[in-house]
């Protein structure tokens, strides 16, 4: 009778043993699947969360992005324009003023054209032609800084070149960053789901609290809302693509193909070196200077005279007079040096000096950004390796844990919440410190012309 008695309590126990023991098993067995499945290996590879971009038209690669940026873009367009524009001026400075034809026709004693011949011997007509002749030398040295001006349009045609197609690359990093993050958040929403019922599970069973059930709910509400922040950030930064890429925003969105750490083989010096020659700011300041150097060689040459040249045929009364040939030489020569041609190469030198100290400001400006962007690049390498091989693998490690521990009512449901939010953001942080490594070898080949991510592909 004793047994029968007891047996109601007995039976409710084991009950909610078994119903607890079920929904700990489910919630262990997706912790295994959703963290131990993917392994982080030396590559980073990004699979991009189901049904995200379910209206783009397939994976594109960064490379086929670059040239269509190369071709679209109306940053680069323009500049490009404005070179081939500045390729043109050199012939046309370089090259004499065009010639003056003069028609002169001389009456004596009448108004009416043609005549008077025979009544005057003044009276004539000519037809003569003048040529300018600047002094030797002013026109090969206006044509040399033409030539400098276009070299310096090139340069900002570099530079606009790998300004957008660096921020072409921040973006779809930006993008393969946000995409594998939405996959990390989804999966894990799925175990936090879990977790929620195992939670909901041990309240309806008296084992647990309703405290418990409500954090798990905060906690995947939290989720969710991170989720859509994500999706809106994945919004910005698609119509930022399509904005560089000349798309309309309605076009079809893009879908970033996988991302793999890319190596870095150069040191800071080689670098600076690489910058030093194929930068296009320093280039670009550098031809400033030569032109620089060139306008005071010019103004030196304006203390010169310039000259002209000019023939003419007049023709009298041709039954009477010869005809008469006259060849006239003048110069024009500068007197007021001090108010005009001084000025001018005083203004010339103060060019040259001032274009001489924004090669040292461009040189200076590259160098900071060269070793902020290299900082950056090594000090993620760190971290990326750091994650891979402690912080990932201890934290998943302790959620598993925790898990056990909480199923043998050795832990608390917080301890077990805080060792999954850990798990969660550290998956993030990993994924975002993979996309700032690349974003900043993107800034390294914008500010030294090297290809880092094709090396195939050199400049």
């Amino acid at each position: 009778m004793a047994v029968l008695r007891g047996g109601k309590p007995h039976t409710q126990f084991f009950a909610r043993r078994i119903l607890w023991f079920v929904a700990f098993f489910i919630l262990f067995a997706n912790a295994s699947g959703t963290f131990g499945q993917e392994k982080i290996g030396e590559s980073i590879q990004i699979a991009p969360a189901q049904g995200e971009h379910a209206h783009s038209q397939g994976v594109t690669s960064l490379q086929d992005l670059l040239k269509e940026a190369e071709q679209n873009n109306p940053q680069i367009q323009a500049a490009r324009h404005g070179w081939e524009s500045a390729k043109q001026v050199p012939s046309q400075v370089s090259t004499l003023p065009d010639p003056q034809f003069t028609a002169q026709q001389v009456n004596v004693g009448s108004p009416r054209p043609f005549a008077g011949y025979t009544n005057s011997d003044f009276a004539y007509f000519g037809l003569g032609v003048s040529q300018d002749f600047p002094y030797p030398g002013k026109l090969r040295l206006r044509g040399e800084m033409a030539k400098r001006d276009a070299d310096v349009m090139q340069q900002q045609y570099e530079s606009a070149l790998r300004a957008v197609q660096a921020g072409v690359k921040a973006a779809y990093f930006r993008l393969s960053y946000l995409s594998k993050t939405l996959g990390i958040l989804e999966s894990d929403g799925q175990l936090l789901g879990q977790v929620e019922m195992a939670a909901d599970a041990r309240y309806r069973s008296g084992m647990g609290n309703q405290h418990d059930l409500l954090q798990a709910q905060l906690e995947r509400t939290k989720l969710l809302r991170e989720i859509t922040m994500h999706h809106l950030e994945v919004a910005k930064t698609q119509a930022q693509i399509k904005q560089l890429l000349d798309r309309t925003q309605s076009s079809p969105d893009l879908e970033p193909a996988d991302l793999t750490e890319t190596a870095l083989p150069y040191t800071f010096d080689e670098l600076v070196s690489a910058a030093h020659v194929q930068n296009p700011a320093i280039e670009g300041a550098q031809k400033s200077v030569e032109k620089a150097n060139l306008q005071i060689d010019l103004a030196r040459k304006d203390f010169y005279p310039d000259f002209n040249l000019q023939y003419m045929w007049q023709r009298t009364d041709p039954a009477q007079f010869r005809a008469y040939y006259m060849l006239s030489f003048s110069v024009r020569v500068p007197i007021y040096r001090s108010r005009k041609q001084r000025p001018e190469l005083n203004q010339a030198e103060a060019d040259l000096n001032r274009s001489r100290a924004e090669v040292a400001v461009q040189t200076q400006q590259v160098s900071f950004e060269l070793r902020t962007e290299f900082e950056t690049a090594q000090k993620t390498a760190e971290l990326l390796k750091i994650y891979r091989e402690g912080l990932l693998p201890q934290a998943r490690a302790e959620f598993e844990a925790g898990v056990a521990a909480y199923q043998n009512n050795r832990q608390d449901f917080q301890a077990l919440l805080a060792s999954f939010l850990d798990v969660l953001h550290l998956d993030e942080e990993y994924w975002q410190s993979a996309a700032e490594r690349e974003t900043a070898l993107a800034r390294l080949e914008e500010l030294t012309g090297l290809s880092l991510h094709d090396e195939g592909e050199k400049r």
